[in-house]
């Protein structure tokens, strides 16, 4: 089974035993937690009553995406600013759908 849900304004197709990187979530490693904002569910190819499905996680880890440099310039004025910024994220696995 499998379903679509929406966390941090993304939205993440899931099945149990997936693993997820997600926006920042309150919470240590190993702790349980419920998506709740399920959007579709379904299993081979029949859509299910999304109202009824919950997903639980468990949260792996708390960490920080890849670098993203932000550069920028305006030709022949002498501006160059070069700044750097990593997104919190939390890595979690999906335990069950249902």
């Amino acid at each position: 089974m499998f379903a679509v849900v929406r966390t941090g304004g993304k939205q993440y197709r899931v099945a149990a035993g997936d693993k997820i990187a997600v926006e920042k979530l309150a919470g240590e490693a190993g702790d349980k937690i419920t998506l709740g904002d399920v959007l579709l569910a379904g299993k081979d190819g029949e859509v299910a009553d999304a109202a009824k499905i919950t997903v639980s996680a468990e949260i792996i880890a708390q960490a920080k995406s890849e670098k993203v440099v932000v550069f920028k310039k305006r030709r022949r004025h002498n501006y160059r600013r070069k700044n750097g910024h990593r997104q919190q994220m939390t890595l979690l696995r999906i335990v069950s759908v249902g």
